[in-house]
């Protein structure tokens, strides 16, 4: 599928993410305050790991580590509750629980673990518009998809967690989750080792899997602010006004034309069609069953492992060394649902690849040599999956993407 994005921006500016709708709609791709708040704490035993990694206070054991990460769903479960409202559709609310866990799941993926996985989650709701059976459907499918992960060897022990009703807080629900591992020194992923030579092997988020039941869109859990209201129309301020923030200027709420409901083409030169309330709920894809095996096989070829979420794909600027430059020149095109988005919101190239992960969400620093390897063992499980860049030195830290229309730098 081509890249056709050519839209401009009147009031997407060529800068930071946060000079655009994103920032009006009280959210940021690259969470500018929030690491300023957090910029004092201990940043952990290896500072360019993808989570916190600690001495190991469960076990006391010096040749062990203990890792904690917490996430969630984010705004996709407002998209979860269009759906059901609109279809009671309740099945759609075990996506949600699978969207919290992954995204904790495959950020711990990036430190080297995939097994023994403690997850506790939490869930808030505003009991007057979630009832019971929305609970009871997040609850038994964040079983179901631990019971799945088990098929493929990644062993996670659901220990529960909290349920509050806090409807002064939460206008509809929040699920989010913790992770925990204790895992061995010898077996970690840090960052540290990606140098200059290496090249990035990409897997791709959208299309199906083997362990998938149906087409995935690839959007993740990243950019589902943006998504929402770019995409749909105007008639959800009226009938829904529990679904956004009644602060915000009402000219960047439900900007879109579509409904929940509405069918699109894939593309030009397909015939197939794809439900948009489907396209954006797709559940966030775990590469839990790839990256065990490639962990268990090549364990010393991996230099470096990087979760494309939130900041896109200038996400591997906190994790790469300060003297080089990653260049990411063959990257997926992007699936429809992204091209869906640029269509409505009109953003730059800039913004869209500073937000959203574009299809291509998980990223392999390895040696050429090991490339191939990497690739096949992803394809074996259905997942798409190529060299998408490479590592080059350079004065200062940079990433750049080469699109069909153009090139991107960001520092």
């Amino acid at each position: 599928m081509q890249n056709q994005f050519r839209y401009l921006a009147a009031d997407v500016k060529e800068g930071s993410a946060g000079d655009g709708l994103y920032a009006r709609r009280g959210v940021s791709a690259q969470k500018e305050e929030v690491h300023a708040a957090t910029k004092h704490l201990d940043k952990g035993l290896h500072p360019k790991a993808f989570c916190k990694i600690f001495k190991d206070v469960l076990g006391g054991d010096d040749n062990w580590v203990n890792v904690m990460h917490a996430d969630g769903a984010g705004t996709k479960s407002i998209l979860a509750y269009l759906y059901w409202k609109e279809t009671a559709d309740i099945s759609v609310w075990k996506g949600i629980a699978q969207d919290a866990i992954v995204m904790n799941l495959d950020d711990l993926l990036c430190t080297g673990i995939y097994d023994n996985i403690i997850f506790s989650s939490t869930i808030d709701r505003n009991k007057l518009v979630i009832p019971g059976e929305v609970l009871e459907a997040i609850i038994s499918g964040s079983q179901d998809f631990f019971d799945s992960m088990k098929e493929h060897g990644v062993n996670i022990t659901y220990m529960g967690g909290e349920t509050a009703d806090v409807g002064d807080i939460v206008r509809t629900v929040a699920v989010n989750g913790t992770m925990t591992a204790r895992w061995p020194k010898e077996k970690l992923i840090t960052n540290e080792k990606i140098a200059v030579g290496n090249v990035i092997v990409g897997l791709a988020g959208f299309g199906q899997a083997k362990y998938e039941k149906e087409y995935n869109s690839g959007l993740g859990s990243n950019g589902l602010t943006s998504a929402r209201h770019d995409l749909l129309n105007k008639e959800y301020i009226e009938r829904y006004p529990e679904t956004f923030d009644e602060s915000l200027e009402k000219s960047v709420v439900y900007i879109g034309k579509h409904h929940m409901s509405d069918d699109v083409s894939a593309g030009e030169g397909s015939e197939e069609e794809y439900e948009v309330g489907k396209l954006l709920l797709s559940p966030t894809r775990t590469f839990a069953p790839v990256i065990k095996e490639i962990l268990t096989a090549h364990f010393e070829a991996v230099q470096g492992l990087i979760h494309c979420s939130g900041g896109g794909q200038t996400k591997c600027l906190k994790y790469i060394p300060d003297n080089v430059r990653v260049i990411k020149d063959n990257l997926f095109d992007p699936p429809i649902v992204f091209q869906l988005i640029q269509e409505a919101s009109k953003a730059e190239d800039k913004e869209m690849y500073q937000v959203f992960n574009m299809g291509t969400r998980m990223e392999i620093y390895t040696n050429e040599k090991d490339a191939e390897p990497m690739i096949a063992i992803a394809k074996k499980f259905g997942v798409d999956a190529r060299v998408i860049g490479r590592v080059e030195e350079n004065d200062v830290r940079e990433v750049v993407i080469k699109t069909k229309d153009g090139e991107l730098s960001y520092q």
